[in-house]
């Protein structure tokens, strides 16, 4: 396993796959985060100092989005890939935490493996439906046509920085990445996992974007009445990424969460 050091977590390497931890000495049950489709490890940066300042290890991989073979470019590919993470590093039990896309993985982790989630945390998750925009963003390559259509993820647009629309210049205009990345979409709008709310057991955290335009918050209501022991706290001047927009606040509703988890563990 290799080591580099970070400002608020340790980037390591386990078998190819690269992740952020924090809080690695806590006995506690980690909280493993997993980024959306377009997202990586730093959309998490807010989350490691005062998570893991609170007493909570952290762990974040890099999902696998434009790295799995074409053929397993999907949902299902990244839940099985989840699963291998989890072995690799030895958890037995994990507290899932997704935004977008991985939140969808998230949900159908739990739904599929409930004897290893012990929590799910889900903001602004797919697996309802989701307002197209991976394909309306596939369509042209200019900053003007991309700004608006990127911005719907935030409900503040300075969110919306020059290195950001590089970042989607770049991944359209590389080959391979697009295809996954259309797979993927695909994958997403045809991965309900509407019916099978009721499978998922683990107690159940939902922060949502009152603002949110991509998962609208009528997908917040439809996971909250699905999920048994689940709870929603809304997040006001807030759009799909809560922990971006709103960090202070998604991190309180997340910590009191674990909190609570904890002590219902220990008293268990």
């Amino acid at each position: 396993m290799q080591n580099e050091q970070q400002q608020a977590y340790i980037l390591r390497e386990v078998d190819g796959i690269r992740f952020a931890e924090a809080g690695e000495d806590s006995q506690s049950t980690p909280v493993l985060l997993l980024h959306g489709m377009m997202g990586d490890i730093s959309n998490w940066e807010s989350v490691f100092e005062p998570v893991s300042q609170a007493g909570f290890r952290v762990i974040c991989p890099i999902l696998p989005v434009y790295t799995l073979p074409v053929r397993n470019a999907n949902l299902q590919g990244v839940v099985d890939f989840v699963e291998r993470f989890m072995s690799l590093m030895g958890l037995s039990k994990v507290i899932l935490t997704g935004n977008s896309l991985g939140g969808h993985v998230a949900a159908l982790f739990a739904i599929q493996h409930p004897e290893k989630v012990s929590g799910v945390v889900l903001a602004g998750a797919s697996g309802i439906y989701e307002v197209e925009m991976s394909s309306s963003i596939m369509r042209r390559k200019d900053r003007e046509y991309l700004r608006p259509r990127v911005g719907k993820t935030f409900f503040n647009p300075v969110h919306v920085t020059e290195e950001l629309l590089d970042d989607v210049i770049e991944i359209i205009n590389n080959r391979e990445k697009a295809i996954r990345l259309i797979r993927f979409a695909r994958s997403v709008d045809k991965g309900s996992v509407k019916d099978d709310l009721h499978r998922i057991s683990a107690p159940t955290l939902l922060v949502w974007g009152r603002q949110d335009q991509i998962t609208p918050p009528d997908v917040a209501d439809t996971f909250h009445a699905g999920i048994p022991n689940s709870e929603l706290h809304w997040v006001d001047e807030c759009g799909h990424v809560p922990m971006i927009e709103q960090p202070i606040a998604f991190s309180g509703h997340l910590i009191d969460f674990l909190r609570r988890l904890e002590s219902s563990s220990t008293a268990a």
